[in-house]
């Protein structure tokens, strides 16, 4: 896996996320940035001065006490009034001879640093009471001073007042992008619902709504004329279709008339059949090129449709194993679907002896299958089986009648609903045919 691809694996799938994404990085960096320039000049700074101060006043006491020994007390009690050193002098104390630990942390070591320059005296620190209070022992000559230092007197408070100015600002910033982003990316959603609707058969406004930004406007408003355009054809489709179907059955129905008032011979008998073979292929056609696209979806139990259908194909003597995984629930047109697996029903009961028929969830589908154990179709020509008034005579008895519309109705009806129709080998030596329609 090259760097890229590793990249775009943590990377935020939907367009609020990576929006919010591309707002976030800078502001995060510039966080940094300022965080970064805060402490290395302005902590280090303040800090600087503060442990400076103490280190000036510790060596002004000491100062004041070589000269004037006698004044300790005073010098004690003036150093707490107007520096808060709480001093204490221990005479003839003298400090460990060892050595300053060189892990001194961020405040010690410039407290150190401190010392060193203004007292030039042995000294110990004792910062474990930091937040309160810090220890420093200075040895003097005779004695050893100690000096007990306030915490505020070495911490600044705008530490915390900045990264609590940083943070929140942050969040307050982040949160109204978060709103604004997701304004402007409802209608997308929304638009992209109706278009799955739509794509899918199922019934929605006949205009969608037009909001968001002028892009979002100008692909709701494709959206809109495509969805027209395709409205319009399905009904010039079926407004010529009803024409055709009037002018083909007025000569076809005159033509069975005379035929009747001819008597009866093997001419006359003929003709009555390719006759009924004709109206028989023009309902076909009909019913194919027609689809069910007046039906509305509607919210069905699949369990039941399915039972419903082969319950009829058992009453009408076909060894029918039907069986459905449960409680099935989905947004379809029924009777089209009806239409769908009774087509897929009848071709099995055609060519085979058993037909296995089941339905169930599959991950975010749901799957209809049909299996028969009859001859088959050879997978080179399984495209060809969904052609209109294609017949398989070389794979399937041509004595069986049909008029090659079965299959090609069956995946329009599939498509109709979003999903497809695939050809497969069953377990059971027969042919497999497999519907995938959405949840």
């Amino acid at each position: 896996m090259n760097a890229r691809a590793f990249v775009k694996r943590f990377l935020p799938k939907t367009l609020l996320g990576r929006s919010l994404l591309i707002i976030v990085s800078p502001l995060i960096l510039l966080q940094v940035v300022s965080a970064y320039i805060f402490y290395d000049r302005h902590w280090d700074t303040i800090t600087w001065r503060l442990a400076s101060s103490v280190a000036g006043d510790i060596a002004n006491v000491m100062q004041q006490l070589r000269r004037q020994p006698e004044d300790a007390a005073r010098i004690f009690e003036d150093a707490g009034r107007s520096m808060e050193l709480h001093l204490t002098l221990e005479p003839g104390e003298i400090l460990p001879n060892r050595e300053q630990p060189a892990d001194y942390g961020f405040i010690d070591g410039l407290l150190a640093k401190a010392l060193d320059e203004r007292v030039k005296r042995p000294y110990r620190i004792d910062s474990s009471q930091f937040d309160e209070r810090v220890v420093i022992d200075v040895q003097m000559a005779d004695a050893v001073l100690t000096a007990v230092v306030p915490g505020s007197r070495l911490f600044s408070s705008t530490t915390y007042i900045f990264i609590l100015w940083m943070v929140g600002t942050s969040l307050i910033l982040f949160a109204v992008a978060s709103i604004f982003m997701r304004n402007q990316v409802r209608p997308l959603r929304r638009l992209a619902t109706a278009a799955d609707r739509f794509g899918k058969g199922r019934e929605m406004e006949e205009q969608h709504k037009l909001e968001g930004s002028l892009e979002v406007r100008q692909a709701a408003t494709a959206f809109n004329i495509m969805a027209e355009r395709i409205r319009r054809q399905l009904r010039q489709r079926t407004d010529m279709l009803s024409g055709v179907s009037h002018d083909l059955r007025t000569p076809l129905t005159r033509m069975r008339l005379q035929l009747a008032m001819l008597g009866e011979n093997p001419e006359i008998t003929e003709l009555k059949a390719n006759v009924l073979e004709m109206e028989k292929m023009i309902d076909g056609y009909l019913t194919f090129a027609r689809g069910e696209g007046g039906e509305r979806s509607v919210e069905t139990e699949l369990s039941e449709l399915v039972q419903d259908v082969a319950h009829k194909w058992k009453s009408g003597g076909v060894a029918v194993d039907c069986h459905v995984e449960g409680r099935v629930v989905a947004w379809v047109k029924p009777n089209a679907l009806r239409r769908c697996v009774d087509n897929l029903v009848a071709n099995a009961c055609r060519y085979g002896q058993t037909v296995w028929l089941r339905a169930g969830k599959r991950g975010e589908s749901i799957e209809i299958t049909v299996d028969d154990d009859g001859p088959g179709i050879p997978a080179d020509q399984r495209e060809d089986a969904f052609r209109p008034f294609y017949r398989l005579d070389r794979s399937r008895n041509p004595e069986t009648g049909g008029t090659g519309l079965g299959l090609s109705i069956s995946l329009d009806v599939a498509r109709v609903h979003g999903g497809d129709l695939v050809l497969e080998d069953s377990p059971h030596g027969g042919l497999r045919a497999r519907i995938r329609l959405p949840m």
